[in-house]
């Protein structure tokens, strides 16, 4: 198995829009908690791509990141760079997707592991992210050395729109701040 992770320029998210707006789509559909309802349509997902992550990956807001096994796109992430004034130290991990017929290979544990790796180069010392409170995204991101801030009740709905999930706000330490 030929697992490459990469990142995304503007450029490459439109070459791979097709994959991606799978990606999101389907994972949507199979219950992923990102932020979006069920049905997403491809059109709804390439919206997305093209409105909202492109143009902030290409004014360096944001990083995406793709996640190819043997040649085939499969999973994606996103590190947010745009922080208040106050937190230039922290970045924030977003829409982390892994195709539901590739999930439990390895392609989520490389994407994060990258985007991690990116943060510090960046000079970053603090990642944030939250999920959805006992999704199977949560020991994964624990394992990679996030840690429980908190977590709060009712925070959104389910992508079904039936029933409203608690969300796990995480953190992970980079750099000389970890060993603090």
């Amino acid at each position: 198995m030929d697992l490459h992770v990469h990142e995304l320029d503007g450029t490459a998210i439109e070459t791979n829009l097709a994959a991606l707006s799978r990606i999101l789509v389907d994972s949507v559909a199979k219950g992923a908690a990102i932020g979006f309802m069920a049905p997403v349509s491809s059109q709804q997902a390439t919206r997305f791509w093209l409105e909202d992550v492109r143009p902030a990956v290409e004014a360096g807001h944001r990083m995406a990141f793709g996640a190819r096994r043997d040649g085939e796109l499969l999973g994606t992430a996103q590190l947010l760079l745009a922080m208040p004034p106050n937190q230039p130290h922290r970045c924030e991990i977003a829409k982390m997707i892994v195709h539901p017929h590739a999930r439990r290979l390895g392609i989520g544990r490389a994407l994060m592991h990258r985007a991690l790796e990116r943060a510090g180069e960046l000079g970053k010392t603090l990642v944030t992210l939250d999920t959805r409170t006992g999704d199977v995204a949560e020991p994964l991101y624990a394992s990679v050395g996030f840690e429980v801030a908190g977590i709060i009740p009712d925070y959104a709905f389910d992508p079904d729109g039936r029933a409203r999930h608690a969300t796990t706000y995480m953190y992970c330490r980079l750099g000389s701040e970890a060993a603090a």
